[in-house]
């Protein structure tokens, strides 16, 4: 005679399995412990709390101080300026990074060249090297000019301090610096996306520049949010270093009071703590992109990961 078939029938509910041994005892199984985990858990929590207290309970330390100024105006307005460079240098960085990533991987020997070189230069300097150059552009270029190159012929010319503020050295020099970097991350971006995107394109009469703009940079999107959301947060960090060029920041705000009242370290405890809410803000932000533009891919792996299931347990 036949074996039982273990098929359930149509229009029944197949039993419940319970996971047995070879005699039908249930097995029970039990997490293994790891104390030694535990105990260097506990170690780096003593750690992390002696090191948080000797530092708050510091006779030097003047808490005071930090609130005085953690919401004092002088601090909002270099806040302010803080914003207002990440936002104008990361709007610059990624326009201009999306321009030169297509350039770079253009046919276009020329085209192609310019973009190597200007990517080769900017990532191969040092950005302070790029914000002194442009602050004290002044004493190199006394005017700028325009006019008919080898003529007397001038159509505009002005002192280049009353055209370049401080502001605007520090724009110009983190904006150009960023597109080097947002250039590889759009570049890395678009190749990620097959050629049978382009082929299908092609196909349905798509011109490349079309076909760049409505398929291949939203597909490319999951790619480029992660890098580019961390270049963000670089490019707020970064803003501190305009000081050098007393560009109004938060930081030089804040060194211009203790260069008078040389409490350093509580006036760097309020930078720290400012630029620590902006980052995690800016944080929470990038997550809710990452998941906005990977909403498609995380439904077409998990369809995957479905069928590939079924198809085992048959």
């Amino acid at each position: 005679m036949a074996a039982p078939s273990s098929v359930p029938l149509p229009g029944t509910t197949p039993p419940a399995i319970t996971p047995s041994s070879s005699r039908g005892t249930v097995i029970v199984a039990r997490p293994v412990r790891h104390p030694w985990r535990t105990f260097g858990a506990i170690v780096v929590v003593a750690l992390i709390a002696s090191l948080l207290y000797t530092f708050a309970s510091s006779p030097n330390m003047d808490w005071a101080t930090v609130g005085e100024y953690l919401f004092a105006d002088l601090t909002f307005r270099g806040l302010g300026v803080t914003l207002l460079l990440t936002a104008v240098s990361m709007v610059i960085g990624i326009v201009g990074g999306t321009l030169v990533a297509v350039m770079r991987l253009s046919e276009n020997y020329v085209l192609r060249s310019v973009a190597v070189g200007y990517i080769w230069f900017f990532r191969g300097t040092p950005v302070l090297v790029q914000i002194i150059f442009w602050g004290f552009l002044g004493a190199f270029f006394p005017l700028i000019q325009f006019g008919i190159p080898f003529t007397d012929i001038t159509f505009f010319s002005r002192p280049t301090g009353a055209l370049i503020s401080s502001t605007t050295a520090a724009i110009l020099a983190l904006g150009l610096n960023e597109i080097a970097y947002a250039a590889e991350i759009v570049r890395s971006g678009i190749q990620s996306i097959g050629q049978g995107q382009r082929e299908a394109a092609a196909a349905l009469g798509l011109s490349p520049a079309r076909t760049m703009r409505t398929v291949i940079l939203p597909q490319a999107m999951r790619v480029i949010i992660p890098p580019l959301g961390n270049e963000v947060i670089t490019m707020l960090k970064t803003t501190a270093l305009v000081s050098v060029i007393a560009g109004q920041d938060l930081l030089t705000n804040l060194q211009q009071v203790y260069a008078q009242n040389f409490q350093v370290i509580p006036l760097l405890v309020v930078a720290s703590l400012w630029y620590l809410a902006l980052v995690s803000v800016l944080s929470v932000a990038q997550s809710l992109l990452e998941k906005r533009f990977g909403r498609g891919f995380t439904a077409h792996r998990a369809t995957r990961a479905t069928l590939s299931d079924a198809g085992r347990t048959r």
